[in-house]
C-alpha cells in the first residue's frame, strides 16, 4: 500500500506539486503572519512571506516537482511570483473588507492562489519543450 502511493506520487507532478506547496505555503504563511502580528503592512507581510520561500520554493517546485533546475527559469520563476505577489495583495485586499481580518483573508486565498501558482509555474516556468 504504501509503495503503491509512494510509486503514485512519484509519477503524479499536481500530487507532487500539492505535498511541496503545503510546505512552501505553510513557511510562506507562518512568515506572513508572524509580520502580521508583529504590526507589519499587509503588503510588507506578504512581500517577506514571498521573498524568504522564493529560493527554497525555486528548489523544492523546479526540482522535486518539474524535476527541472535550469538556472534559466529564474528569471520567468520570479516574474511569476511577481504576478502571483501582486494578484495575492489585491485579493487580500478586498476580501479583508468582507471578512474583516488580513490573517482569515490569506487563510481562505491560499487554495485559489496556489492554483495560480501551479498554472503559472507549469505553464511559463517549468514546462518541457516537445521533442522536434
Amino acid at each position: 500500500m504504501i509503495e503503491a502511493t509512494m510509486r503514485t506520487l512519484r509519477g503524479n507532478q499536481v500530487l507532487r506539486f500539492l505535498l511541496a506547496g503545503a510546505i512552501n505555503t505553510l513557511f510562506g504563511f507562518l512568515v506572513y503572519t508572524a509580520a502580521i502580528v508583529i504590526g507589519a503592512a499587509v503588503w510588507l507581510a506578504l512581500l517577506s512571506g514571498i521573498v524568504c520561500g522564493m529560493i527554497f520554493n525555486f528548489f523544492s517546485t523546479g526540482g522535486y516537482v518539474f524535476r527541472e533546475l535550469g538556472w534559466g527559469r529564474v528569471p520567468r520563476f520570479v516574474f511569476c511570483y511577481f504576478l502571483v505577489y501582486l494578484s495575492n495583495l489585491k485579493l487580500i485586499e478586498w476580501l479583508s473588507l468582507w471578512v474583516g481580518n488580513a490573517i482569515l483573508a490569506q487563510a481562505i486565498l491560499t487554495l485559489p492562489i496556489a492554483a495560480l501558482t501551479y498554472v503559472l509555474m507549469a505553464r511559463f516556468v517549468f514546462f518541457r519543450k516537445p521533442p522536434a
